[in-house]
């Protein structure tokens, strides 16, 4: 008896095969129409999780130098220090990105110092590039984020 226990093959079965690549396959037929079907969607996400890290890059540059950068100075000053204008004293030698990103439709982010909607405006212009927009054109502001 402990011979047969000792020579027991180890690995699947063709039915415990079968049953997995079934069970995946039922999972694909589920899942990937609802995320091939939200690309604007999963764009627009992007774009606000984007805001949101510059915001808390734009929240520790203030804590170091005591304020936003400029509109001139721009969000690359939180990429390389300042050339002009105020000039941060304690600017962190890593920055505070290591690069800027670009929006998911590969604009830039538009940003304001001070902005009409408080200390800065932070935007994307959306798919269009263009200021305003409804719909799955409208901008994506850091004022109107929760």
């Amino acid at each position: 008896m402990m011979s047969q226990i000792g020579h027991r093959r180890k690995g699947f079965t063709l039915i415990e095969v079968l049953v997995v690549v079934v069970i995946l396959g039922i999972l694909a037929t589920v899942i990937v129409p609802r995320i091939m079907g939200r690309p604007e969607e999963a764009r627009r996400t992007k774009a606000m999780m984007d805001i949101k890290s510059i915001e808390t890059s734009l929240n520790l540059y203030r804590i170091d130098s005591g304020s936003f950068p400029s509109t001139e100075q721009g969000l690359i000053a939180l990429v390389e220090k300042p050339a002009t204008g105020v000039i941060p004293r304690k600017w962190r030698i890593d920055g505070y990105l290591k690069k800027l990103p670009k929006d998911p439709w590969g604009g830039d982010y538009v940003y304001l110092s001070p902005g009409a909607s408080g200390d800065y405006d932070l935007s994307s212009y959306g798919p269009d590039g263009e200021k305003g927009g409804e719909g799955k054109f409208a901008d994506i502001n850091s004022w109107e984020l929760e």
